[in-house]
């Protein structure tokens, strides 16, 4: 018999780089939520990808930024503590992005770790070629990668050869999770991050990341189908409007595009019902964030 391989693998980068797209990717489901905002991920997803051979638990850390709130000191932490346990750490860069303070600043942070740091340069196809060898020249200049790989998240360029050389590289190890199993989070945090998500892509600038989501309830009626409540939590009554949408629109329509993605999460018929309620300056209050699910979890 071969040996069974397994490990954890941090991905970090900058905020809008395609973490999420990856680890959608990898899993080939949508776990984690993708806007073009930045700071989209709040909380560490993640991802888990089985093959016969090995068992690779991936992490999506929130973007790594200067903090503006106690929700954002948050993620930050979320993001560096992320890279004290893992086998390999994923440096993801964006091809269309020039090299920029926030890119240093978490460089400087992966030097002082003894964890092995592949530098990842995302989105290729959305640039010429000859545009990918002096960008890769200028971040080697910086630091000593143990692996430079170029992808398409997107696309789905390159990820196989990317999850051969994470394979390659993984220690032996047992099988942690199911083999069906794609990640750990329980179904109502990846519910509760889908409504989310379509708060963001519908609102667009109108409302800001002042957003969190709560899933009050969850069940399963007699005919398999599952009802949910939740509630949209913002901070300002203006906003209370924006998401309500005349005549109600706005809401419905948050809740027609969630509800979907929530059917091909969990394979049932879904009945979303949804809430918006306005709680100021939750993201400085920590009685806030924990209620609302930022808490600091141990893996």
């Amino acid at each position: 018999m071969t040996e069974h391989k397994s490990g954890f693998v941090a991905i970090v980068g900058r905020p809008n780089v395609g973490k999420s797209t990856l680890i959608n990717r990898i899993v080939k489901q949508k776990i984690a939520i993708m806007s073009d905002k930045a700071q989209t991920t709040r909380n560490k997803i993640q991802g888990i990808y089985t093959t016969p051979e090995a068992q690779i638990v991936f992490i999506d850390t929130p973007g790594i930024h200067k903090p503006r709130h106690k929700l954002g000191d948050f993620m930050v932490e979320t993001a560096y503590s992320a890279l004290r346990e893992v086998e390999i750490i994923l440096f993801l860069i964006s091809a269309d992005q020039k090299r920029g303070r926030g890119d240093d600043f978490i460089i400087e942070r992966l030097k002082s770790s003894n964890t092995p740091v592949f530098l990842i340069v995302n989105k290729i196809d959305t640039v010429h070629p000859d545009q990918l060898l002096p960008l890769i020249e200028e971040y080697r200049q910086q630091m000593d990668f143990a692996e430079i790989i170029p992808i398409s998240a997107t696309e789905g360029n390159n990820v196989d050869h990317l999850l051969e050389v994470i394979t390659e590289k993984m220690p032996e190890g047992p099988q942690y999770y199911p083999a069906d199993q794609v990640t750990d989070h329980p179904e109502y945090f990846v519910v509760s991050e889908l409504v989310r998500e379509k708060v963001l892509l519908l609102t667009r600038e109108e409302v800001p990341h002042s957003v969190a989501v709560v899933v009050e309830d969850m069940r399963r009626d007699e005919n398999d189908k599952i009802h949910i409540q939740a509630t949209i939590i913002i901070e300002r009554d203006s906003q209370k409007g924006i998401i309500i949408g005349k005549g109600g629109k706005m809401l419905k329509d948050i809740g027609t595009y969630a509800r979907k993605d929530i059917e091909n999460l969990l394979g049932n018929k879904v009945y979303l019902e949804l809430w918006v309620k306005v709680q100021k300056n939750w993201r400085d209050k920590q009685k806030y964030l924990q209620d609302y699910g930022y808490r600091e979890m141990d893996y």
